[in-house]
Parts: C-alpha cells; sequence; structure tokens
C-alpha cells in the first residue's frame, strides 16, 4: 500500500476501502513567547493529523513544529521535516536542529527561506499555531498558492493576527482559510476542504482510471 492512500473500513459493508493521506503542515514559532504558551496546542495538532490517518510535514526544526513532531509520532503517525541544510552533519552543526521525532528528514539546502517555500509547496495544507514572521511566510505563500490553511485562534503571534490581515487586505482565496480554537476540529475542517479538492482524484482511483499509462501510450504512439 502506497503511504499516499489510508485504508479505512466501512463497517456497514464490512469491507476495506482506500483514502487518500494528506500532508499537513503545521507552521509555528521555534523560539520566543508562543512556544511557552502554545507547546500543548501544537502537540495536539500533531497528534490529531495523525489519527486522522494523514501524514505531518514541518520545518525540521524546534520549538512547536517539534512539539506537533512529537505529538504525531506518539499518535503512531507519519512525520517529515524539510531541514534547511543540505546534509544531516549540516542539520546538526550549522544548524543544531533535532533529528528526533521524524520518519524521514528532507535535506533541502535551501536555508530557511528556500526551506519554507519548499514546505508549503510539499504540503497539501497549511496550520498555523503561534509562530513569528517565519511562520507568517509560510502562510501568505500558501494562501497565494491556493492551499488551505487552518488558524488556531488562542495560540498567540502570527495565528492571531491573521484574522486582521485576512479582514484588511481582503485577499481573494479566503475561502481557503478557516479557523477554530480546537486543534481537532481545526484538523477535521481543514480536511473537509481537502476531500472537497481532491474528489476528482478519489474517484479516479476508486475506479482504476490509470490515465498516465493511456495517456504516455498516446504520446509515444
Amino acid at each position: 500500500m502506497s503511504y499516499l492512500f489510508k485504508q479505512k473500513v466501512n463497517e456497514k459493508e464490512e469491507n476495506e476501502e482506500n483514502e487518500l493521506r494528506f500532508t499537513i503542515c503545521v507552521s509555528g514559532a521555534a523560539g520566543g513567547d508562543t512556544v511557552e504558551e502554545s507547546d500543548d496546542l501544537a502537540e495536539e495538532l500533531g497528534k490529531a493529523i495523525a489519527e486522522s490517518g494523514h501524514i505531518l510535514t514541518t520545518g525540521a526544526t524546534v520549538g512547536l513544529p517539534l512539539y506537533a513532531a512529537k505529538g504525531a509520532t506518539l499518535a503512531g503517525g507519519m512525520s517529515i521535516g524539510f531541514s534547511p541544510a543540505g546534509s544531516l552533519r549540516e542539520h546538526l552543526r550549522k544548524y543544531r536542529l533535532p533529528y528526533e521525532n521524524f520518519d524521514f528528514i528532507n535535506f533541502t539546502g535551501l536555508n530557511y527561506v528556500g526551506r519554507d517555500l519548499y514546505l508549503v509547496q510539499s504540503s497539501d495544507a497549511v496550520i498555523t499555531v503561534g509562530g513569528r514572521f517565519g511562520s507568517l511566510h509560510e502562510f501568505t505563500s500558501a494562501l497565494e498558492s491556493h492551499k488551505p490553511c487552518g488558524v488556531l485562534l488562542g495560540s498567540g503571534g502570527t495565528a492571531d493576527i491573521i484574522p486582521m490581515l485576512i479582514e484588511t487586505l481582503d485577499p481573494s482565496f479566503q475561502k481557503y482559510v478557516v479557523y477554530s480554537t480546537d486543534p481537532t476540529e481545526l484538523v477535521e475542517k481543514v480536511c473537509k476542504i481537502l476531500d472537497e479538492e481532491y474528489q476528482d482524484i478519489k474517484k479516479q482511483y476508486k475506479t482504476g482510471d490509470n490515465f498516465w499509462f493511456s495517456e504516455r501510450g498516446k504520446k509515444r504512439g
């Protein structure tokens, strides 16, 4: 079974169906007041993502993203980190970042700013908890990329100023932004948007429509 799919038991028919697994990024501060104030919330987010059967992505850093990775790991989920470093040595020695609570670390070699964009583009959705300028960068990048954005209200920092920014700047894609003060509810809201956005792919998978083979054949023929 591909990591892109999860098995879901249909209780009425007593058989198993395959559902898409989404990559959901938790974006938050690596340091500062919101780490101390919202560490439990970040861990709950990671746990909620894992328990929903989806994959957590983070910047492979300390602070709130690490608490999210811890929560996902404790819940038996998959945690993938995107490091600004180009190798494990750089990750540990130059950037002094953690390696625990990750099933896999992608060493991007893009420094922090490039890593942020790569992380967002590699994720299906982004959830902001607490945060500073780096989290704001990831949020705006996700929104401009038309990706669902969850905002955990009450977690401080970037998360709590996003509603004001949305109201003031009135972005075209604000329909993709959802809010909640509860980590589990927020994950559910994000997943609802993703389920709707991926209906065509889910239908294609369930009907066994392997269109890429036929398209490739047409081009070669």
